[in-house]
């Protein structure tokens, strides 16, 4: 290259290194430096990918927040200002303000635990939408007139006028049914409909009618009252074509501050004037709801702040002669010259606001919380209550002013009584509560029922009400209807509006309480007052009111007597005027049987005749409701009354073919019913009629219908006279079809159903026919799918067993199990039961599998899961038996070797199974054969004991008894006594099993070993402070005394009694209890031997002695019943005798006991001649308990008294019972 080429390239490369130099992020190496212009390190802010996320060169915060807002609102959305953000993924993609604030607002928000707890407690919080409409019915309703009054008078509404309100109230939902539809059409016209109600004067309103035919007819838009202005036209037609407007608006001018209103307007509104104080709209304050305008109050200075200058304004003279005494003080004159310093106005006023301006100042609302300290527990007359919530201020509020009693008349002291007895019961600790409550109840007739009601119906409607406060109330109420009896009667209306929503609540003692009151209410007020009080409710307008009413009438005719209101029934059932009065009667007739079961049966025929004409009825809903009342009955007089039912039986049938839909879901329901009352003949041909509208049921996609269905054909299957054949025929390949679907296994409504249903048919059909057509669903990818075929395997297999079930089935069945059980996805008991079920019923026909199942149970022990441990060990101790019969003692073994090696096991409930599987294991193959040997096993169930869980601690006290009772000899005394103290500590465990099992144990180990070591253990554990552990250290003595003969036992015992200690002396009383229990009649060789230890305890000064001493007389005298031991009976009977006048009732009751089991022993007549002593004593208290003696004996022995009764031979009187005495 020459010199001129080479400078010319030298020239263009400086060139070009200039331009690269000028862009930006340029790596150009400059040779001053010794290095490029540009970092060659990666930058972190540098876009290598410029196409996606542009060049550098631009603001790099563009599309981030610049600022925080100052509230929850975002200030600024890029995505809504019409930006093109694309190049910025982090501008596009962001969290939404809900998300991030889920966790403060959401419903994952921490939630407020005391908050919870107490809106739980509510029973509002927890009823249905529906439930909570019993808060629109009014209670405030006026009493209702007593047409039975005593006097005649009668106060209050009378029927007639209730039923004219009825109409109004059904014309009234006409009208507006008829506005909505005219609204929801978009049409102007009035749409006609029939008036329901007719005015007096007829002829206005067809007058009415007519002409505005004859306007429609005339072609002209009939001018409506709303077209007309609110004032006279002031103008001709010539005025308004210059312009001058002829309707004026009270909207057309401003109003000014303090002019008068427009008096060129004719028409003034209500709205015109702002409120008054005194007006008839209440106005708000401190506490209520309504917001109180600026202007209700007068004179008042708008202020911002707070004004104390009220605190701080000195006391008047009037104000310090109430507080300060007359007599010691003297008023002291002012001095000369003096002056107050007062701040003038203007710096005691805060800001003004101009007076005219409009706008409201609510009421600051005040939470519960924040009020709990400052609302009051004890109130003036009532005492300290053990709460008093902020909702009860305005029932008892009144309580809280502290007005003179001496200026109130007698209502206003009654109704002050009244509550504070009320928040007594309500509110109270329980001594004071039982005091109000016998308080109301004798005062009930004094108070009236008007005063009563009035305050207490009030708070069972509080929307705030718990439980216990529901309870109380309707125990008061309850009460109260026993002593006001026929009082009631105005009330009646009232009661049952508060009481009906009880017989629909959720809770189960609610519904019993509720019918309770409903039917002293009947009795109290008498059936004819019911049914005028109920009547109006019938035909009411909302179905809730129909409802409730209906569940109340059924209360009363059970507490009646159906005879009595089957002729009121019959009458509405029948009524032409209203479908829903026969809608409501027939649901009285349907909840009759449901409350009464089968005492319907005697008036069975009437019921029905009754209801027969409803399932032809022109509405749909009467005929479903028609139904579901046969359905009920039927069920109520199983499997009587089928003669009861011929008449309607046709029309049943007929009327099931024409239905769809719900109302034939009704009629198949009903069918269900009555064919299982028919001969097998007649249930045979029934069945034939309904299967093929079952059959094409089978599709329905309604779920209702697929229950009843369901249960309907399982009802069908189990009547006498369908056959096998029949069903296979007919319906067994549609069902399988239709019903053993994955869709049926994951919902839960039907899924018992299901399996109810195919066990009804396999009983009829055969195990094997069912197992045959599901056992291909054990291997199913559905694992929902898989439990309902096991479960359905396992109730067919348990109950008929496997005799039909082939080879090939039976291989097909085993394998399909344990690939069911194998791939759970979550272990539970269905597979579990399921494996255990089919193992055991196959027996011997299992062996050939057993090798392939011990497999997959050493499998699953050594997994990592918890609960596929437990599985695998709670399936050994339910194959165990089965094993076992298989002769497969081989493998029984190496199981139990294994699970020995998992005694180490962690989590509680895995133990608690592998022992409880070691348990059987030693059960099933005895002690000589356990592997590994016993004397190994022992020592390591010996720390297991000291287990604290309850699981862990039955089993191992299972096993080491089952060990103690079979073989001893394998464990050296020594061990069995370090068990013997570990147990002691079992006695006192909460589980009834455990303690059970302990004591059981002790007796096997001293069996074992000798009774001598474990009594001595066991007689210091007397000396305990704790009383169960002392009551079953007792028990077990008890045992060990049955175990091992009464006289190993029996010295000791008594030896023990000389020590003087009052808890030893009462746990040797105990023990002889149980030991004299146990024994039976081998306690005659004993009684002489501890008559004078029993003497000395029935005389001690010790209530507790006197009575444990008491019991261990009646389990000797029950022993020793005609064995020649009278004589001392006898003594311990002059023992017990003075002792029956005690005042504590369990001493009472166990001397009652006692003289009862000598009567037995020693005879009647000797016992009678210590009762008739007493019963005629002038002292109630003396005469009370020989009566109940005497009763007693009357009951349990009244042949043997008549002996003994004194004699009536002679003529003239005689008073045997003065003789007695005297």
């Amino acid at each position: 290259m020459t010199d001129a080429a080479f400078d010319e390239v030298k020239r263009l490369q400086r060139e070009r290194n200039t331009i690269a130099a000028a862009k930006a992020g340029s790596k150009t190496f400059d040779l001053s430096k010794q290095r490029t212009d540009k970092s060659t390190k990666a930058s972190l802010t540098e876009n290598f990918d410029t196409e996606l996320y542009g060049q550098n060169n631009g603001d790099k915060f563009a599309g981030y927040n610049a600022s925080i807002a100052v509230h929850d609102e975002d200030e600024e959305m890029e995505d809504a200002d019409g930006e093109d953000n694309s190049r910025r993924l982090v501008g596009q993609y962001t969290a939404t303000r809900a998300q991030m604030n889920e966790f403060a607002h959401g419903e994952t928000e921490e939630a407020d635990i005391l908050g919870g707890r107490e809106k739980a407690a509510q029973i509002a919080s927890r009823e249905t939408d529906y439930q909570k409409r019993r808060f629109q019915r009014n209670i405030l309703t006026p009493p209702r007139a007593d047409a039975f009054a005593a006097d005649g008078v009668q106060n209050g509404q009378t029927y007639r006028e209730i039923m004219e309100a009825r109409e109004l109230e059904k014309e009234e939902q006409r009208v507006t049914k008829m506005i909505a539809e005219k609204q929801a059409n978009g049409t102007d016209e009035v749409i006609a409909h029939e008036a329901t109600l007719k005015s007096k004067d007829d002829g206005g309103k067809e007058a009415h009618m007519d002409d505005t035919a004859a306007s429609a007819a005339s072609g002209r838009k009939r001018k409506q009252r709303w077209d007309t202005s609110s004032e006279e036209p002031a103008s001709t037609n010539g005025d308004k074509a210059a312009g001058t407007v002829s309707k004026r608006s009270r909207w057309d001018t401003t109003p000014a501050p303090d002019a008068t209103p427009d008096s060129t307007l004719s028409r003034r509104s209500r709205w015109d004037l702002a409120p008054q104080l005194g007006g008839a709209t209440p106005v708000g304050g401190a506490g209520f709801a309504t917001p109180m305008h600026y202007s209700a109050t007068p004179g008042r200075v708008m202020a911002f702040g707070t004004d104390i200058s009220s605190r701080n304004a000195p006391l008047s003279d009037e104000e310090l002669d109430e507080m300060l005494p007359k007599q010691g003080y003297k008023i002291l004159e002012f001095p000369p010259g003096y002056e107050p310093i007062n701040a003038p106005a203007r710096r005691i006023a805060a800001t003004p606001t101009p007076a005219n301006i409009g706008g409201f100042m609510m009421a600051e609302s005040v939470s519960s919380s924040a009020m709990g300290k400052q609302l009051p527990t004890e109130i003036p007359g009532v005492g300290d209550l053990s709460f008093f919530k902020p909702e009860d201020m305005q029932y008892f509020g009144k309580l809280m002013d502290t007005q003179d009693e001496a200026d109130m008349n007698v209502d206003e002291l009654k109704e002050r009584k009244i509550m504070r007895l009320i928040l007594k019961v309500k509110n109270g600790t329980p001594p004071m509560r039982k005091t109000a409550l016998r308080q109301i109840t004798d005062s009930a007739r004094s108070f009236g029922a008007g005063p009563l009601f009035n305050q207490i119906l009030p708070l069972l409607m509080e929307k705030s009400l718990e439980d216990q406060e529901r309870h109380l109330l309707v125990k008061v109420i309850d009460r109260v209807l026993y002593k006001l009896d026929d009082l009631v009667r105005p009330y009646v209306h009232k009661i049952l509006v508060v009481i009906e929503p009880l017989l629909i609540d959720q809770d189960y003692y609610a519904r019993v309480e509720g019918r309770d009151i409903i039917t002293n209410l009947a009795k109290a007020a008498g059936l004819a007052h019911m049914i005028s009080t109920m009547r109006p409710d019938i035909d009411h307008v909302d179905e809730y009111v129909r409802n409730t009413t209906a569940r109340a009438f059924a209360v009363v005719a059970s507490a009646l007597g159906i005879q009595a209101l089957l002729p009121f029934l019959r009458a509405v059932c029948r009524s032409k005027k209203s479908w829903q009065a026969r809608h409501t009667g027939v649901k009285i007739v349907q909840q009759i049987p449901i409350l009464m079961g089968c005492a319907v049966l005697p008036h069975l025929a009437g019921l029905v005749e009754c209801i027969g004409e409803n399932l032809n009825d022109e509405q749909a809903k009467v005929r479903t409701v028609t139904s579901l009342a046969f359905a009920a009955l039927a069920e109520a007089s199983s499997p009587y009354g089928i003669e009861s039912f011929d008449p309607i039986l046709n029309p049943l049938w007929t009327g099931a073919r024409k239905q769809r839909g719900k109302g034939l879901a009704g009629f198949l329901k009903a069918i269900g019913y009555i064919i299982p009352l028919m001969d097998s003949e007649y249930a045979y041909y029934y069945t034939t009629q309904v299967m093929e509208i079952l059959v094409r049921e089978f599709a329905s996609p309604d779920e209702e219908m697929k229950k009843v269905v369901l249960k309907v054909l399982s009802q069908c299957a189990n009547t006498d006279g369908v056959t096998s054949a029949y069903l296979k025929e007919n319906m067994l390949a549609e069902f399988f079809k239709c019903f053993w679907v994955r869709r049926m296994a994951l919902d839960k409504r039907n899924y018992h159903q299901v399996i109810e249903t195919t066990f009804e048919i396999g009983k009829k059909v055969g195990v094997g026919e069912i197992v045959e057509r599901i056992v291909a669903n054990l291997k199913d990818e559905s694992e929902a799918y898989r439990k309902m075929t096991v479960e359905t395997i396992e109730k067919l297999l348990s109950t008929h067993g496997a005799s039909d079930i082939d080879e090939r089935l039976e291989e097909r069945l085993v394998d399909g199990v344990l690939y069911a059980f194998q791939e759970q996805g979550v272990e539970d008991t269905v597979m579990l039961n399921g494996f255990g079920t089919i193992v055991n019923v196959l027996g011997v026909r299992c062996k050939n599998y057993l090798p392939q199942i011990v497999s997959t149970i050493l499998y699953r022990l050594n997994q990592k899961s918890a609960t596929m441990r437990q599985q695998a060990a709670d399936l050994i101790s339910r194959i165990a038996v089965a094993m076992h019969e298989c002769e497969e003692d081989q493998q029984i073994a190496k199981l139990s070797v294994v699970l020995y090696e998992f005694l180490g096991e962690e989590y509680p409930e895995v133990l608690g199974s592998i022992l409880g599987a070691l348990r059987s294991i030693v059960t099933v193959i005895g002690i000589n054969a356990m592997q590994p040997p016993i004397r190994d096993l022992l020592p390591r169930l010996t720390p297991i004991l000291r287990n604290r869980h309850e699981k862990v601690q039955e089993n191992t006290i299972d096993l080491v008894g089952r060990i103690a009772d079979r073989g001893p000899e394998s464990v050296n005394a020594r061990e069995w006594m370090r068990i013997c103290f570990e147990l002691l500590d079992m006695l006192k465990a909460h589980k009834k099993g455990i303690r059970r099992a302990a004591n059981n144990t002790f007796g096997f180990i001293a069996k074992a070993i000798g009774p001598q070591d474990v009594l001595a253990t066991l007689l210091n554990n007397l000396r305990v402070q704790e009383r169960q552990s002392r009551v079953c250290t007792a028990v077990a003595i008890g045992i060990v005394a049955e175990t091992c003969s009464p006289f190993t036992v029996i010295p000791a015992l008594m030896n023990e009694y000389r020590v003087p200690e009052l808890n030893v002396q009462n746990g040797v009383l105990k023990s002889l209890s149980f030991l004299f229990e146990y024994i039976g009649e081998m306690a005659k060789d004993y009684v002489y031997a501890v008559t004078p230890l029993l003497e000395d305890a029935l005389i001690d000064r010790d209530q507790v002695h006197r009575q444990t001493a008491a019991a261990v007389v009646k389990h000797i005298a029950l022993d020793v019943v005609g064995l020649g031991c009278e004589d001392a009976m006898l003594h311990l009977l002059n023992l017990l005798y003075p002792n029956i006048f005690e005042t504590s009732p369990h001493v009472i009751d166990r001397m009652i006991e006692a003289i009862d089991a000598v009567r037995v022993c020693v005879g009647t007549g000797v016992v009678m001649n210590y009762v008739w002593a007493g019963l005629f004593h002038p002292a109630r208290k003396v005469r009370v308990p020989y009566w109940r003696l005497y009763n007693d004996a009357y009951v349990q022995s009244a042949d043997a008294m008549v002996p003994y009764y004194p004699n009536l031979e002679e003529e003239h009187l005689t008073r045997h019972e003065l003789n007695i005495m005297l």
